[in-house]
């Protein structure tokens, strides 16, 4: 049992006067965390406490800032068992994938310590007795909300990143896995000024209460509902708001592929985590040529994956995050069915406790169905047959999401055509994951806006200045 406090102006166990929460293990339904619950009053005085520590940690070098999330980096190596271990019991992950969820962080960390200290501004050509400059400045307090599904890759992105180009962090973990923001935060801690990063945990208020204070960057992963609050609170106040939201990520199979392999990675991106990724296949356009022996070849995959809680060894799909998430998918699922689908692997809820829910593959949907239109965040690969690629490519366009997408195929012209016409920021061709270390994209429309990961969210972080000196009278110095 995990008991959470919460760190607020460099003191821990300050607040929680809004109540308690408790966290269960989706595996089993059994208590793994309680966790307080900030009142909006507590989040104004976090907001004012870390506005007061702005100024000393924007003035401190760049070199000693990187230091210091180096440092940072090596105490949450120190607590990556702990850290996975609660990834799993607070939200399923099978342990395995929870490890490298932390490792993933840990890169992440050590990336942005490296690049942060080399990234500066520039000079511009003025007249010949001035000096014209441009110059990155930290924003001052950064509110970071972070998600469930991989919750220490994530916040290790976001915070690090503000952190190390000299903001401020207030950070608020989902209320689904706040045992594991706790257990980063007081790493991260240790190795930081005291009063640079706060912890704020309870539930959406507390989310919707940090939105609204007077930071100056948002910036929030999770669903497209709460960054579009998100996006109209910073409206009123004037934060700028970095946003991953949801998505429905298209899978495309062209013709001429191997229906083996393409089917080998549709599972993978469908059911990997069981399917809570935010670049999860969401929905597979299927050229006719070849859809017969994927579906076959898909629906083998799905059978075969091993379930069970995520801390058994083996296990290579555990429970989704909760029970109302389960009712959620399950309903997409029943919908496309009686709208005329047919179930070919899983659909049903098993009996006995927790949140499982199988790998499924449902067939002869239609690109109008709600499970192919909606984010589904679950096991489950809707699989649409085409006649042509450009059918597909119409397809896989025609959604309100614009996060990824991955096309397999033999052409590559096609390939090209896909990545040139696709609108959304990350485009995969013969690969459902995967990409050279410093990619960063911006997803569109309904998935959000601003730079997520890479060398460009270190500029997200800061604000450029433009510097004019001249010297007094029009002499010289």
């Amino acid at each position: 049992m995990y008991t959470v406090a919460q760190l607020v102006g460099g003191v821990w166990g300050a607040g929680g006067d809004g109540g308690e929460l408790v966290v269960c293990d989706p595996a089993d339904g059994t208590p793994v965390s309680t966790v307080p619950v900030a009142t909006a009053d507590e989040v104004g005085k976090a907001a004012q406490a870390a506005r007061n520590a702005t100024a000393q940690w924007a003035a401190t070098a760049p070199a000693e800032r990187a230091a210091a999330l180096h440092r940072a980096a090596d105490a949450v190596a120190a607590a990556t068992e702990e850290l996975a271990e609660a990834v799993t019991a607070e939200m399923g992950k099978p342990l395995a994938d929870a490890r490298g969820g932390v490792e993933a962080g840990i890169g992440t960390l050590r990336q942005y310590a490296e690049l942060a200290p080399l990234r500066g501004g520039r000079t511009l050509n003025g007249g010949a007795d001035a000096l014209d400059f441009l110059t990155p400045q930290p924003r001052g307090v950064v509110a970071a909300i972070t998600p469930w599904n991989d919750p220490v890759a994530v916040s290790c992105g976001l915070l690090g990143a503000a952190l190390v180009t000299g903001n401020v962090v207030l950070y608020k973990p989902s209320e689904r896995t706040p045992a594991t923001g706790w257990l980063l935060a007081r790493a991260l801690d240790g190795a930081l000024p005291a009063g640079v990063l706060s912890l704020l945990t309870g539930g959406p208020e507390v989310g919707a209460a940090l939105a609204a204070q007077d930071v100056d960057v948002v910036a929030h992963v999770g669903s497209t509902a709460t960054g579009r609050a998100i996006a109209a609170a910073a409206a009123r106040t004037g934060a700028k708001v970095l946003l991953e939201n949801g998505g429905s990520d298209p899978l495309i199979v062209d013709a001429g592929v191997d229906p083996e392999w393409a089917a080998g990675q549709a599972a993978l991106g469908a059911f990997a985590n069981a399917g809570q990724i935010c670049v999860a296949v969401e929905r597979i356009y299927v050229h006719r040529e070849v859809a017969g022996d994927f579906v076959a070849a898909l629906t083998r995959h799905a059978e075969a994956l091993r379930v069970g809680p995520g801390r058994d060894p083996g296990t290579e799909l555990g429970p989704l995050v909760d029970r109302r998430h389960r009712d959620h998918v399950h309903g997409q699922v029943t919908a496309a069915v009686a709208a005329g689908a047919r179930v070919r692997a899983g659909g049903d809820v098993p009996d006995g406790p927790g949140a499982f829910y199988p790998a499924t593959v449902v067939t002869d949907c239609r690109h109008d169905m709600p499970l192919v239109r909606e984010e589904t965040f679950g096991p489950v690969a809707p699989v649409v047959v085409v006649d042509s690629f450009d059918e597909a490519l119409r397809c896989a366009a025609d959604s309100p999401y614009g996060l990824a997408a991955t096309v397999l195929t033999t052409s590559m012209s096609h390939a090209q055509q896909a990545w040139r016409e696709l609108p959304v920021g990350t485009v995969k061709v013969n690969a459902v994951f995967g990409g050279a270390p410093g990619g960063a994209a911006h997803p569109r429309r309904a998935s959000g806006q601003g730079f997520g990961y890479g060398p460009e969210l270190l500029d997200e972080f800061t604000a450029t200045k433009a510097v004019h000196i001249e010297a007094p009278g029009g002499g010289v110095w």
